[in-house]
């Protein structure tokens, strides 16, 4: 199937790793033009590096959690895209695990910034570029906007809440300019963030144990319905969030299904 990217202008924010680099690479395999974001300049060089071999691919190193830092992003990417933008995924996203009485201000600010203000601010400067042709707008949640987590992320789980209802608000307004605006939440996703002791094997094997297929999700696995739900494939879904979760927390004793074929 032509899912109709070839030459489309796409910006995937926090692209340099992870589902945004997994983005990046799959859009790019379908003939798109790709700006990425990433806030660590090395980091960002390899990715574009990388994945420059696939075909046309910039980056951009600033702050993603400001309306200014979007803005410039916007403008950089639609000097590729010849005055405008066809797809923007909101990918930006990161956590701090405390106790929730711990939280500090500065820590607040921080996960606000990354996890909701990158999507707010994003959208806000990709509609300005879509207006006149349309668009489609990815915001990337989580499993924990919908399904309450006790491992100390709750100011995550909120802000990923706060994208979902970001998405179905936005989705409303910018429908007449033929912008569609929707949302994937992943499960448990292989990305370094996870690799990095985040969830040590002891806490993470007994969480899969709820979830229907067993395993973590690859960044690629993510990727996919991004790229379904930005492209002309779902030309009539919009105010929708997709869940990538592997069935997780669907059944109460998932992990019984494997228990019985031993």
């Amino acid at each position: 199937m032509d899912l109709g990217l070839k030459d489309k202008n796409v910006v995937v924010t926090g692209g340099s790793k992870g589902i945004g680099y997994a983005a990046a690479k799959i859009f790019l395999q379908e003939g798109a033009k790709v700006t990425i974001w990433a806030r660590h300049k090395e980091e960002l060089g390899r990715a574009v590096l990388e994945l420059g071999k696939l075909g046309k691919i910039q980056g951009c190193v600033l702050d993603g959690s400001t309306e200014a830092g979007m803005e410039k992003l916007a403008q950089v990417a639609a000097k590729q895209g010849n005055g405008t933008i066809d797809i923007w995924v909101n990918n930006i996203g990161t956590n701090k695990q405390r106790q929730g009485e711990y939280y500090t201000e500065a820590e607040v600010d921080y996960l606000i910034g990354a996890n909701y203000k990158s999507a707010l601010f994003g959208t806000q400067a990709a509609v300005k570029y879509m207006k006149e042709k349309g668009g489609s707008i990815v915001n990337i949640a989580s499993l924990a906007a919908r399904c309450a987590t006790a491992i100390r992320s709750n100011i995550y789980a909120s802000m990923k809440a706060a994208v979902i209802a970001l998405t179905t608000t936005t989705a409303s307004e910018y429908a007449p300019y033929g912008i569609r605006i929707n949302a994937v939440m992943p499960g448990y996703t292989r990305t370094p963030l996870m690799d990095s002791g985040m969830f040590p094997p002891e806490v993470l094997e007994p969480i899969l144990r709820n979830n229907i297929l067993g395993r973590m999700a690859e960044p690629e696995e993510i990727a996919k319905p991004i790229l379904f739900l930005a492209s002309e494939a779902a030309s009539y879904i919009t105010a929708s969030a997709v869940d990538v979760t592997g069935g997780h927390m669907k059944v109460i004793n998932a992990y019984e299904a494997y228990e019985r074929m031993n």
